[in-house]
């Protein structure tokens, strides 16, 4: 870093130090100062430079070493403190991640009154020590767990029954369940900190119910925090989704295993006074009206796995139904161990259900 300060210093020491305003537009410059704030402590020979210019250095000596001038002196710290700078190095560095960072830190900060701004200076360090999170997603059939940096789950479990009896939580069977997914994931619980997708049940505005999820929440803290997790958060699957969207309101529709459900959102808040709809209506219902059809064809058919499977990799969603009735539209598939099997309507009036669940009787 001091051969890169001094090479730049070397470069511009003898020529004018000028800076026209439109440049010090297109490139990142501290925060503006008025008469009545006290100006920017002395950098000693760097304030023959333009401070646009001592600002393209810093971006150029890279975050690591930006860090090391914010401890040099109050002067410095000053400088490399500017958000923008810390924005930037956010963009360059963590470009995959930069627009869910930049609308958590922005959009997300105004929901979280009892949390105090944090610079992006501190953001960018926290992201560096703690690269990544525990993710737990709760589902009505499975439940997957993973790290938050990949886009897809490291495994799953079919049996969910943690999440599903939450009418009754027991502090053991969190802890077991969460002690479970640390060893599978092979890291210390003590290391890492876990976000936790929770399924949307008891979803009335009633006392009982609000009950029901204070406790819910309580057991999962309690069970985590015995175990010297650093951090837990806990949110419902509907926020997730809307934020993964980075919205904070809007409607978000869930189709689960076994239910789906509809939840109205505003400001990140849960409008259960609207009312939000659950309906048992989910894949495993999609699978078993598949199976029904099937079985009407005189299809042959060993276990429901197979048809998933049909299901997954032939079934579509018309975007005109009463059309797609009168069209010929056959697919066939070879399933290993099963043979080959052809659908036909099956492979549209399945995914009818999920609009019209009069189809499958529900």
């Amino acid at each position: 870093m001091a051969m890169s300060l001094k090479k730049v210093w070397e470069s511009v020491t003898n020529r004018r130090s000028s800076c026209s305003s439109s440049h010090v537009d297109s490139v990142i410059t501290p925060q503006s100062y008025t008469e009545s704030t006290p100006p920017p402590p002395p950098l000693g020979a760097f304030d023959r430079l333009p401070i646009c210019v001592v600002f393209q250095i810093v971006k150029l000596v890279g975050p690591n070493d930006a860090a090391r001038l914010s401890v040099v002196c109050k002067s410095w710290r000053s400088l490399v403190s500017d958000d923008r700078l810390w924005m930037y190095f956010l963009q360059s560095y963590h470009h995959d991640t930069w627009n869910s960072v930049f609308f958590a830190e922005t959009n997300l900060q105004k929901f979280s009154c009892h949390i105090a701004k944090s610079s992006f200076m501190r953001i960018y360090r926290q992201r560096v020590h703690v690269p990544g999170a525990v993710i737990v997603d709760g589902g009505s059939g499975y439940y997957k767990f993973g790290w938050s940096k990949y886009a897809c789950p490291s495994g799953r479990s079919a049996t969910f029954s943690e999440f599903v009896n939450i009418e009754s939580p027991s502090y053991f069977r969190f802890r077991n369940f969460f002690a479970s997914i640390y060893s599978r994931m092979q890291v210390k619980a003590s290391t890492q900190p876990i976000v936790l997708s929770l399924p949307l049940r008891n979803d009335d505005d009633t006392e009982s119910a609000r009950v029901s999820r204070r406790q819910l929440k309580e057991a999962i803290y309690t069970a985590l925090f015995d175990m010297d997790v650093p951090a837990v958060c806990a949110v419902n699957q509907a926020t997730l989704a809307l934020y993964a969207a980075q919205r904070t309101s809007g409607i978000a529709v869930n189709i689960g295993f076994q239910v789906t459900s509809v939840v109205p959102i505003l400001h990140g808040k849960v409008m259960r006074t609207m009312g939000v709809e659950v309906v048992d209506v989910g894949g495993l219902k999609l699978t078993e009206f598949l199976r029904e059809q099937m079985q009407q064809s005189n299809m042959n058919l060993r276990s429901l796995f197979t048809v998933r499977i049909l299901k997954e990799k032939l079934c579509y969603v018309a975007a005109d139904y009463e059309n797609e009735l009168s069209k010929d539209t056959p697919a066939s598939l070879e399933v290993p161990g099963e043979g080959w099997f052809t659908l036909s309507k099956e492979r549209f009036t399945t995914g009818e259900v999920l609009f019209q669940p009069h189809i499958a009787g529900v």
